[in-house]
């Protein structure tokens, strides 16, 4: 009788994030006899700020997300993917990369994770109420102005929006290790996003994506449109919520389109002191795989990283056209840095535009802020 090997992993608090981790794992197992995977899960907010040493020496498998990658880099903690001889399969995936998904866990020459989960900010509407979304900018403040408009706009989803706008006006971010964005560029972002919040209920800043969703999807009177927020597959999917939210790219400034929207999404990576890195590796290059993507993962709830699943006419028409009405937008998403030390910036930056949107703080001594904590990141 062989060995029995247990393996634990560790994913993120949502449907999306654990069950597929869960059915994906049975699945696993019925084709690996005497292999299981126990996995557990965390909040959205520990997910985000949990340093990944703290969990490499307690699991196997951790999903995590890209920002943290330079600092895995630096600490051996995980197990470099490219080092185990399947420079074939990291080609496929690189090509059935949805956007730069599967790059953002490349990092100082190795792969440290795998795309199983792509996401950056895209528009969400009610259909009952709105036909067609607005695609510029104008269109949603003058929607605003009638109260129709949310989006979230907690710490950190208010940094990611300032950097999105940024990047959708084409204007440098941390390009330069001494200048986090030019002055007069950063005091217009900070002025589109002043106006916009103005014309929106208080609520938003203290809600997350999901929040705005839940807002959406199951209150009658609720906001009707939101121009920006990390998409989830499940509020479009038949029976979820009172009312189904159909998900459009995102608007862009004048002509724009919906580039630079900040790239999220989640990747499977394997610790570097498991005992059965092997048999993780497996596990870990299977749920990748177009697949297991297209098929068990996306239907026990997954919102897959893997182009092949976006494609697929099934997976859209299970979800409303979720993938095909938002594909340009996570195509021309940007990749945020992921420096050794970029967590602090987006720690603190988060916590410095919100403190703006709200009112207690001007333009000028905002972009001094965040200048400030860009420089203490890069030191």
């Amino acid at each position: 009788m062989g060995e029995t090997i247990h393996l634990r992993g560790m994913t993120w608090d949502h449907s999306r994030g654990y069950d597929p981790m869960v059915a994906t794992s049975k699945q696993f197992a019925e084709m690996h006899p005497g292999v299981s995977i126990a996995w557990e899960k965390r909040s959205l907010q520990a997910f985000a700020d949990r340093p990944i040493e703290e969990m490499a020496g307690d699991y196997d498998l951790m999903v995590i997300d890209h920002p943290h990658v330079g600092e895995v880099a630096r600490s051996g903690q995980l197990l470099a993917l490219d080092t185990l001889g399947r420079a074939g399969e990291l080609e496929t995936l690189a090509a059935q990369s949805v956007g730069v998904s599967h790059r953002s866990y490349e990092f100082d020459g190795h792969q440290w994770a795998l795309a199983i989960d792509a996401a950056t900010p895209v528009a969400a509407f009610r259909s009952d109420q709105l036909s067609v979304a607005p695609t510029r900018w104008n269109e949603v403040v003058e929607l605003a102005r009638g109260g129709d408009v949310a989006f979230a706009l907690i710490p950190i989803n208010a940094l990611m929006t300032f950097f999105g706008l940024a990047r959708n006006m084409d204007y440098a971010i941390a390009e330069d290790p001494g200048l986090l964005i030019e002055r007069a560029q950063g005091q217009r972002v900070l002025e589109v996003m002043a106006e916009i919040a103005g014309l929106m209920d208080a609520r938003c800043l203290t809600l997350d994506p999901i929040g705005v969703l839940e807002w959406m999807g199951r209150t009658a009177d609720g906001p009707i449109y939101a121009p920006f927020g990390y998409g989830y597959t499940n509020y479009s999917r038949r029976g979820y919520c009172r009312f189904p939210v159909t998900f459009a790219d995102a608007p862009g400034i004048g002509n724009n389109g919906p580039r630079g929207t900040v790239i999220g999404g989640t990747g499977i990576a394997v610790s570097a002191s498991s005992e059965h890195s092997a048999i993780a590796a497996d596990y870990a290059f299977w749920i990748a795989g177009a697949q297991c993507q297209s098929g068990v993962y996306f239907s026990s709830g997954g919102q897959p990283g893997n182009a092949v699943a976006w494609e697929d006419d099934a997976c859209n028409a299970a979800c409303g056209d979720f993938f095909r009405n938002t594909r340009q937008t996570l195509e021309t998403a940007w990749l945020r840095p992921r420096y050794d030390g970029y967590m602090g910036l987006q720690d603190h930056g988060g916590d410095i535009v919100h403190e703006c949107l709200r009112g207690e703080a001007g333009i000028e001594a905002t972009l001094d802020k965040l200048q400030s904590a860009y420089l203490e990141s890069r030191s």
